[in-house]
Formats: C-alpha cells, sequence, structure tokens
C-alpha cells in the first residue's frame, strides 16, 4: 500500500490557517452569554411589573403610580385605581416582555447551533421542534416573523393609549409595522425561491 503524501509546509500552513480562522467562531460565545444576561434583565422586569401590577390591584397608590409612568398613561385625572386600559397596557406590556425573551431564545439557540457549535440536543426531550432543521435562512424568518409580532404588541399599545400620542407618532408606528411585514415577505420569498433552486440542482 503506498504511503499518503507527507503535505508541504505550504499545506500545512494553509490548513493550520483555516483551523485558526474556524475556532474564531468562538469569539461569539461571550455575545450570546450577554444575550442570556439580558434574558434574566427582563424576567426580573417582568416580575416587578407583574407585583406592582398585583400591589395596585389590592389598593396601592404607589404600584398604581408606577403603572401609569411605565405605560405612558397620563389620563390620570382622579384616577384612585386600576382602569381597564391600564390593565390591558399592563398585560400587553408583559406579553411583549414574554415575545422579546422567546426572540432572545431563538437568536442564542439558534445563532449558538448555527454559527458557533452543535448542542446534539436529537434526544433531548425538550428540543425545540423548529432547532432540528435550523439554518441561517430558517433563523432569519423566524427571527422576522417574532419581530412582526413585537411590533404588533406595540402598535396595538399604541392604539389603545392613542389619546396621548401625537398623529404623526400613530402615523409612523403604523408605517414602520407594515415595513417589517413586508419584509419579512420579502424575506420569506426570497427563502422559497433559493430553496426551490437548490431543489431543481439536486
Amino acid at each position: 500500500m503506498p504511503k499518503p503524501p507527507i503535505p508541504s509546509s505550504q499545506n500545512l500552513a494553509q490548513r493550520q490557517l483555516s483551523g485558526f480562522i474556524f475556532a474564531s467562531r468562538w469569539l461569539q460565545l461571550p455575545l450570546y452569554l450577554g444575550l442570556i444576561a439580558a434574558q434574566a434583565v427582563y424576567v426580573y422586569h417582568f416580575w416587578v411589573e407583574l407585583v406592582h401590577l398585583l400591589e395596585a390591584a389590592f389598593g396601592s397608590q404607589t404600584a398604581l403610580q408606577a403603572l401609569v409612568s411605565s405605560v405612558g398613561y397620563k389620563d390620570t385625572t382622579n384616577l384612585t385605581s386600576l382602569n381597564e386600559v391600564i390593565i390591558m397596557l399592563v398585560v400587553l406590556a408583559l406579553i411583549d416582555v414574554v415575545m422579546i425573551s422567546n426572540l432572545l431564545i431563538m437568536v442564542i439557540v439558534g445563532g449558538y447551533e448555527t454559527f458557533v457549535s452543535r448542542m446534539n440536543l436529537e434526544s433531548h426531550p425538550d428540543q425545540p421542534e423548529w432547532l432540528s432543521h435550523v439554518n441561517a435562512s430558517v433563523l432569519k424568518v423566524k427571527l422576522a416573523t417574532a419581530i412582526i409580532g413585537i411590533s404588533s404588541i406595540h402598535l396595538l399599545k399604541t392604539f389603545i393609549n392613542a389619546a396621548n400620542y401625537d398623529e404623526k407618532v400613530l402615523m409612523w408606528q403604523t408605517i414602520i409595522h407594515v415595513t417589517f411585514l413586508l419584509s419579512a415577505m420579502a424575506i420569506a420569498y426570497t427563502d422559497k425561491l433559493l430553496s426551490h433552486n437548490q431543489k431543481a440542482e439536486h
């Protein structure tokens, strides 16, 4: 059996350089750890708002003022207790936190799996369904969809509290939301075309 050719010093150097460049993907690890820290901040913020809501429901004026300030509600004339509008705005703010938290999970888990290292979660009972076929294109579409959901919540909050916003703010928020929607549709359509072309080539 002939012996394999001994690699030249140039080929060895190229392989070492390629290995070094590929290993540089681990520089993204601190970024994902930072997003996990941001996730913890969102969890803390969620519980602070929830505690304020529960305290205000039991008559705490301090908690009520904190909620009014956080949701941007300005019609505070004779406001001594929670009303339906404030409850809706606070609940939507909590939902907004949850949706942003879900977005962070998609970026952390999907990004790490795609760009840094495999997690080998195939046998894990809690593996997300989408993680089994995640790639850069799938992640991009899912992120765009999540951003549309977050934008929808913000727009709904603005419409419920429309009396406290200028018409220009309402108009621009609507335009920005439609822009997000069109961008997500364009991303999904482009991904569909690329997938179709790849299947045709095979």
